[in-house]
């Protein structure tokens, strides 16, 4: 039997190998991954312990293409760069400087059957779509036939949304997309239990407040978010705060969005305009509203400022020939927890910065995502290597690949590779 050679470029901790892998697994057909690239430690380290008595070589770009050896396919999951667009050819020499050039350098110089790539969904009008034109149109002159098509992965078993591009070529037909089996799973489904709850001021405050079992699914910043949302004074992070208060809060929140309020100031509208003490009354009228205002602003909970003004750039500036106005502090807030995985539903896209500030309810508290469910959410199989500080796997895991996608697109073009051995 003929073995599959492959090479795995950009590898992050070996989700597109593997993805390639069972594809090739279910069809019967062996495998050998005959180079490998990667430069951050801690991704060469994963795939270290995946692959024991692997070299692993560092930056592609320092490569050169005919020290590589012959293989059939490449996989790739580059970095999204903007190309210069200098020459306008919207071909191989405009993708020079780009990481993306290194794949296509290397497709030139050795020929292979065909590859799988990956992106991010943000790819398909990146530059005005310029970028993607190039990409498509690189391969195109490369000699390949290319299907690319963005694909959730909450279609393919794995309980996160999570689109992402998938560009796949073959040198003997486009590969076919169409009607790919669709399976859901929720959150729930890839939960471990009985793990230990983390403990924290913060999280002492919010158990306080509301009870285990009504956190699923709520988000807390102080932002809309509707009834699944926390802010800072349902917590009384800042200081305390009455009924009223709250009440008066959270009416700001809606009100302060709403164009009739430009229209009184004489400015263009923006989402989230301070308020005049006379603009709130028409809405919230009470005895105090002066003191009770004046104490949010006190307590951070609101800030005092004037409506800003669009100048010419584009760019917003606070506007002080117009009254002062109240509005609500809602930058983004660096709280402990920004959500509680509700476990009936799907994990939101995972991404490196956010993963430490996922939490899911675990019997009688709160707790992190581990290491090990955050690999299943990428459709990785339990018996992955996984051993890794907590931080570096949170930032390994936001930039991975889902599995079962890749093995589903591989599977496609195995197919036009299986036809022309047959």
């Amino acid at each position: 039997m003929k073995t599959v050679k492959f090479i795995d470029l950009f590898a992050g901790i070996g989700g597109i190998r593997k993805g390639f892998e069972l594809a090739c697994e279910e069809r019967g057909l062996k495998t050998q991954c005959v180079f490998t690239s990667e430069i951050k430690p801690y991704a060469v380290e994963v795939l270290s312990q995946n692959h024991p008595g692997e070299e692993i070589h560092g930056d592609i770009t320092q490569i050169n293409e005919n020290d590589i050896p012959d293989f059939d396919f490449l996989l790739a999951g580059f970095p999204c760069q903007a190309f210069s667009m200098a020459g306008k050819r919207l071909g191989f020499q405009d993708t020079r400087g780009t990481l993306f050039f290194d794949v296509a350098r290397i497709l030139k110089a050795k020929k292979p059957k065909g590859f799988v790539l990956e992106n991010v969904e943000g790819l398909v009008n990146h530059d005005n779509g310029k970028t993607l034109e190039v990409i498509l149109n690189t391969l195109d002159e490369l000699g390949y036939h290319v299907t690319s098509q963005v694909l959730n992965a909450k279609d393919f078993g794995v309980p996160q949304e999570r689109k992402r591009i998938y560009i796949v070529g073959s040198d003997k037909e486009h590969p076919d997309f169409s009607e790919f089996e669709k399976t859901h799973k929720c959150l729930g489904s890839v939960l471990e239990h009985g793990l230990k709850c983390e403990k924290s001021k913060f999280i002492d405050n919010l158990l306080k407040h509301y009870k285990v079992e009504e956190l699923p699914g709520k988000s807390i910043k102080d932002k809309r978010g509707g009834k699944d949302n926390i802010h800072s004074w349902d917590l009384e992070i800042k200081g305390k705060v009455t009924k009223k208060q709250r009440d008066l809060l959270n009416k700001m929140m809606t009100e302060r969005r709403k164009k009739q309020w430009a229209e009184q100031y004489g400015i263009d509208w923006m989402d989230g305009m301070p308020l005049t003490i006379d603009m709130i009354r028409t809405f919230y009228d009470d005895p105090k509203l002066e003191a009770m205002l004046e104490d949010l602003v006190e307590k951070r909970y609101l800030v005092k400022e004037h409506p800003k003004k669009k100048l010419k750039d584009g760019t917003r500036v606070q506007d002080e020939t117009l009254p002062l106005g109240y509005n609500i502090v809602a930058g983004k807030m660096s709280f402990q927890v920004n959500k509680i995985l509700d476990p009936k539903a799907y994990a939101p896209t995972l991404v490196a910065m956010d993963m430490q500030h996922l939490y899911v309810a675990d019997g009688n508290g709160i707790r992190k995502l581990s290491l090990r469910e955050g690999l299943r959410l990428f459709g990785y199989p339990d018996n992955y290597k996984f051993d890794i500080d907590e931080a570096d796997g949170y930032d390994l895991l936001g930039n991975t690949v889902v599995v079962p996608v890749i093995s589903a697109v591989s599977g496609r073009l195995l197919n036009i590779y299986e036809g022309a051995l047959a």
